[in-house]
């Protein structure tokens, strides 16, 4: 769960410092550790900026109806607007990224809703089958509507969840966001997501 794979990644994190004992976190790993307590003695902690969490992502751009590769890109076009997407209605960005395995998930998709006109975001979420219900329940606590719209399919053969959700409904989206600042709020939904499994298990 959450916990084991934060705690693993500070011990790495930590090793790796050296002598140093100095290492750099993100405020929600950051957070979570002083939580749980997951720093040792004599440990000093710097906040990174969270704009700087996916700059070694792979991103590419792919054809909604054929899936048809467009191109791979660099970390420059998370600073556009998400308002790309409307414009470019045939477009959807794929991202991998090792934060992603942090909080149980292959790889996120984002793109606009050719019906509802909503950002979405689709993603495979690695959790057995027996949390259906704690998911369904995390989602409709905390997406912001009464007709938000999530799409949750367990895919026996992957072993994983197949979740397709509104950004629109989680609680800090804007429609004048980067595409960065877009999945900066993904991630930090899919640990809420993660600790929520965690607090339950």
């Amino acid at each position: 769960m959450l916990g084991k794979r934060v705690e693993k990644w500070i011990n790495d994190t930590v090793k790796e410092s050296g002598d140093n004992k100095t290492i750099e976190l993100y405020q929600e790993e950051m957070e979570f550790a002083k939580k749980r307590q997951l720093f040792g003695e004599g440990i000093k902690i710097v906040e990174k900026a969270p704009t700087g969490r996916f700059d070694d992502a792979y991103l590419e751009r792919g054809d909604k109806e054929t899936n048809e590769f467009l191109g791979e890109e660099g970390a420059s076009f998370l600073d556009q607007p998400i308002q790309y997407f409307k414009k470019h209605k045939t477009e959807f960005m794929y991202m991998e990224s090792k934060w992603f395995d942090l909080v149980s998930v292959d790889a996120v998709s984002f793109e606009v809703d050719d019906v509802f006109g909503t950002y979405n975001a689709m993603l495979g979420l690695k959790l057995q089958k027996k949390f259906d219900q704690r998911i369904k329940s995390f989602f409709a606590k905390e997406l912001d509507s009464e007709d938000a719209r999530v799409d949750l399919m367990f895919d026996a053969n992957e072993g994983i969840w197949n979740v397709n959700f509104a950004l629109n409904n989680v609680a800090g989206f804007n429609e004048e966001m980067t595409i960065r600042e877009a999945y900066t709020l993904i991630y930090q939904f899919l640990f809420k997501l993660g600790e929520a499994m965690e607090k339950e298990d």
